[in-house]
């Protein structure tokens, strides 16, 4: 079983910190390190900067979205990152929430399958040297001069069943999150649809899975700021019915957030919710998440480690070295 780990790029931390996390990951036997952004490091220059810090771990775009950037941007910086680090640059990319494009970067968040189908056929073609003609999103005329000598993997993130599908048909990957063991096959079984669509053979798409882990030394803290993120990503509205079983009173946690009631809203997360969506504790229960993910169908399991508060880097770094030392004692039973 391989594993990944994601950068806890919310957490306030510095360049020099995601450095000491992606060298740790990559000192432990990770197979790959990968930073989202939302607000905090600018995903293309971070995966830089890790590339030049690293030698074997890849390194990958968990996710970056498809509307703020140009498809042609997109190319020329995941073709400057394979160029830096050939054969470890692995290209993570999905529509995000209507909050981060419509509200923070002033695009509009419209027809997401079509401007992601598009968006990948731009990517494919930069790639592979042609001249660009997408009409969703607009792109024409645009040939890259720099290419890839291995042109990277693209990885879609997906939730929904359309998305999911749309995977099955284009994707090299497909990025998961928000998603306990017992649901991966009901994902999966979409993007395998999605494969059939496309006439291509079963299992032709990858499957990865991201899931919140906490293996440090200040639980209870974790615990606290696992059940705030639980109930902050269960509220958007692209990403409700992911959290929707997850615990009953979803609604009524909502409407308390939002009438400011915080700690009313919080008090109505379980930590049966917590613990169905995270991986709180020792590094042995958050190696069991990774196992059972991969036993129900997931390539890559891969550690989302946010610290206890933000700000923390012991934490991430605890979860990263006993998550992989309780794996290899795992396989070696």
């Amino acid at each position: 079983m391989r594993l990944g780990v994601t950068m806890p790029v919310d957490d306030g931390l510095g360049v020099p910190d995601y450095v000491r996390l992606a060298r740790a990951a990559e000192d432990a036997g990770y197979d790959s390190v990968w930073a989202g952004e939302v607000a905090g490091p600018e995903v293309f220059s971070l995966l830089g900067v890790l590339a030049a810090s690293t030698s074997r771990v890849r390194l990958g775009t968990g996710i970056a979205s498809v509307y703020p950037r140009s498809p042609a941007l997109a190319a020329m910086g995941f073709a400057t990152l394979a160029s830096a680090a050939p054969g470890r640059v692995l290209a993570g990319i999905g529509a995000s929430s209507p909050m981060v494009v419509r509200d923070w970067h002033g695009r509009d968040f419209d027809a997401p399958l079509a401007t992601v189908q598009g968006y990948v056929a731009a990517l494919r073609s930069a790639w592979a040297g042609e001249r660009v003609h997408v009409e969703h999103p607009r792109t024409h005329g645009f040939r890259a001069s720099l290419l890839p000598a291995q042109p990277p993997p693209i990885v879609l993130a997906a939730m929904n069943p359309r998305m999911l599908r749309l995977a099955g048909r284009i994707a090299d990957g497909v990025f998961v999150t928000w998603c306990p063991p017992d649901e991966v096959a009901a994902r999966l079984a979409h993007v395998r649809e999605g494969e059939r669509e496309a006439g291509r053979e079963p299992g032709s798409v990858w499957a990865m899975a991201s899931y919140w882990a906490y293996a440090g030394d200040r639980t209870d803290e974790a615990m606290a700021r696992m059940r705030r993120l639980v109930l902050q990503y269960a509220m958007v509205p692209t990403h409700r019915d992911s959290f929707a079983g997850a615990f009953a009173e979803l609604d009524r946690a909502t409407g308390l957030w939002q009438d400011g009631d915080r700690a009313g809203a919080l008090a109505l997360v379980p930590d049966g919710a917590v613990h169905h969506l995270c991986a709180v504790g020792d590094g042995a229960v958050v190696a069991s998440r990774a196992a059972a993910l991969h036993a129900a169908g997931i390539e890559l399991p891969v550690l989302l480690t946010p610290g206890a508060v933000p700000g923390d880097l012991d934490g991430p770094l605890q979860t990263i070295t006993r998550t992989a030392d309780a794996a290899d004692a795992g396989d070696a039973r």
